[in-house]
């Protein structure tokens, strides 16, 4: 652990991901329905809006003042989560879609990776949803598709956090950034 940040390092670098948390009782709900389908990924459900980048720890101070900025120049807006999609058979992931909020998540993921220290390339275009079983066997992605497919939440967004990873721990949370300023 970093003695000045409080932040996970390895080495001279840190991992870092960005994402919109699932309030309760909707995020604990859809964490346990990913483990419940065998999914080994214990990361509490979420909305990505940068997933995992590694950056120079010298590079958050500045990573966190664009942060900042971008979390200004965006209002809170309402998520509507309902029902379920797939990404198969490209890759092997099972979701709830996002009904509600998309281009508010869009905005805010290419602000975000606008920042020279995020810019990476994508190996698939951005598309805001939040995971509920992936690379499990197909019978378990086939129950996470169809158990889900009533589900539904509303809540508003308020803010998005900076997670950071030491390649250890899990994905610890380092700040977060309220919209609207």
């Amino acid at each position: 652990m970093d003695q000045g940040t409080g932040a996970p390092v390895a080495g001279d670098s840190v991992q870092i991901g960005i994402a919109v948390d699932i309030p309760e009782p909707w995020g604990s709900l859809l964490t346990r329905r990913r483990l419940e389908a065998g999914d080994p990924n214990t990361v509490p459900a979420h909305v990505t809006l940068l997933g995992p980048t590694e950056i120079p720890v010298t590079a958050l101070p500045e990573v966190e003042r664009h942060l900042a900025r971008v979390a200004a120049a965006h209002l809170p807006f309402t998520l509507h989560l309902r029902g379920t999609g797939t990404f198969r058979p490209v890759t092997q992931v099972v979701f709830v879609a996002v009904a509600a909020g998309i281009s508010e998540c869009e905005l805010l993921a290419a602000a975000i990776n606008a920042a020279p220290e995020l810019g990476r390339e994508l190996r698939f275009p951005y598309h805001p949803h939040v995971t509920v079983a992936q690379d499990v066997a197909p019978e378990a992605l086939d129950r996470a598709y169809e158990d889900l497919a009533d589900f539904s939440a509303m809540f508003e967004v308020d803010h998005f956090t900076l997670f950071s990873h030491s390649g250890q721990a899990r994905w610890q949370p380092r700040r977060d950034f309220r919209l609207g300023g």
